[in-house]
């Protein structure tokens, strides 16, 4: 199938970053000036603090998404704590546009599924009533409902999900690749982490590097955590 990928690759230019700016107390954010997408998934890795979620919202704002997602028409916005490195990072884009696009973040997700239930269903075919499900059916029904060709930015979306339901994302994900669709996810799931195919990029040891999904530090832990416990 012919590459999908609407956001190819990406650079950053420190210059444009203030010196004071917390960004540079990240390390594996300041040593990375450029990044390529190399698959239709791409999955973020790593720690707590390590710079995955605000990578992917420099990604989002830069795509042009709300900074608290939404898709690309939403302009609600509760609290602006964004970051500036959307300002020095220039995205290489492809050569065709996504139809739909979703920058979905757990924190927020709730202001999403109620613009979805009025803004963006004006004009357009009817959606479901996302509050009337729980937060996890909610979550996966915004995938269920894409267009074709769609552009998924998600932020740790397991947040959301049991396992059960995290291996349902999984399989969401590669239906919709098949679709056309690109992802770009900030998680910290060994589930998700396990989507087949799936570039995995880690942030972890001071660095952005291409790993195997089974070398990230969340599948050791866990591994670890259920092997201590099952003896």
């Amino acid at each position: 199938m012919l590459s999908s990928r609407f956001i190819r690759s990406l650079t950053i230019d420190w210059d444009a970053v203030p010196r004071d700016s917390y960004l540079r107390g990240i390390l594996a954010l300041t040593r990375l000036e450029s990044l390529e997408f190399s698959c239709d998934v791409t999955i973020f890795a790593g720690e707590n603090g390590t710079g995955k979620s605000t990578l992917l919202e420099a990604i989002a704002v830069a795509a042009g998404f709300n900074r608290e997602g939404g898709t690309l028409n939403y302009a609600h916005s509760s609290y602006d704590d964004v970051s500036e490195l959307h300002e020095a990072l220039t995205l290489v884009r492809g050569f065709s546009r996504p139809r739909w696009g979703q920058y979905l973040r757990a924190e927020s997700f709730y202001n999403v599924a109620t613009a979805a239930n009025t803004e963006y269903a004006l004009g357009g075919p009817p959606l479901p009533d996302w509050h009337a499900q729980s937060h996890g059916e909610s979550f996966l029904s915004f995938l269920r409902h894409a267009p074709n060709r769609s552009l998924f930015l998600l932020d740790e979306p397991e947040a959301a999900l049991s396992p059960r339901r995290q291996i349902e994302l999984s399989e969401l994900v590669l239906g919709a690749v098949e679709k056309g669709a690109q992802f770009i996810v900030a998680t910290h799931s060994p589930i998700i982490l396990g989507t087949e195919g799936a570039q995995v990029l880690s942030f972890d040891d001071g660095y952005v590097r291409e790993v195997d999904w089974r070398k990230t530090d969340a599948v050791r832990v866990m591994r670890d955590f259920i092997g201590e416990r099952l003896g």
